[in-house]
């Protein structure tokens, strides 16, 4: 049988190293020797002896309460074997953090981390009850975590004397060092007027950077009863 379906680049490959990488631009391959963790209904496929849990709280306190932003839920993934992880089809990137690392992430944007990684789910300081991230995920620790982008993401250097401002649904993550707070951008007369669509914005400052994507949040897609 012959066709460009199988050409190379799309065939799963066996594994040669323990732990996440890139299967390429869509999904992250994850070979399982102990346990991760990923965003639930992740799991495009698997072989191996591996069992999927959904998690309300922490093995030991490490794994909280997982409402994210869009409010899914995480899973631990458990034995040896591997998985494969995607998620609408968006861009798939992996951060490698150490110890002193803070990154905050969007919960719609956690695709899977390493068990390694302590994560807690933080109220946006400033942000008020504002939507598109009001609870936001706190990674630190030393390990990786796989995070997805609805296209090609800009990242935004932050430094002291010049503060930037984003949109509360396009806003991926940022460095979790930054101070954070609402920033009103149209007049109270524009907006009886019918206002820009843009009226309220999450202002960053300090020294880091902040990761946007090229799109605003969309509505969820039906589901099929």
């Amino acid at each position: 049988m012959k066709s460009d379906l199988f050409a190379s680049e799309n065939m799963a490959q066996p594994a040669t190293v323990a732990g996440m990488t890139l299967q390429n631009a869509k999904s992250v391959k994850y070979v399982v020797n102990g346990e991760m963790h990923a965003r639930q209904g992740a799991m495009i496929a698997y072989r191996g002896n591996l069992q999927f849990e959904r998690k309300g709280q922490g093995i030991g306190g490490m794994l909280k309460r997982a409402v994210t932003g869009e409010g899914l839920p995480l899973m631990a993934v458990r034995g040896q074997g591997e998985a494969w992880f995607a998620h609408e089809a968006q861009n798939c990137f992996i951060v490698d953090m150490e110890q002193g690392d803070a990154l905050t992430v969007n919960g719609r944007n956690v695709l899977c981390f390493d068990a390694s990684l302590s994560y807690e789910i933080k109220m946006v300081k400033g942000a008020g009850m504002t939507g598109g991230g009001l609870f936001n995920s706190l990674f630190t620790g030393y390990g990786k975590l796989a995070v997805v982008c609805d296209g090609n993401p800009l990242v935004i250097p932050v430094t002291g004397h010049l503060p930037v401002y984003v949109d509360t649904d396009a806003v991926v993550g940022w460095s979790a060092q930054l101070n954070t707070s609402l920033h009103r951008s149209q007049s109270v007369g524009s907006m009886i007027r019918g206002g820009s669509g843009e009226a309220v914005q999450l202002m960053l400052q300090g020294e880091g950077f902040v990761i946007v994507r090229p799109s605003e949040l969309t509505q969820p897609k039906a589901t099929a009863n």
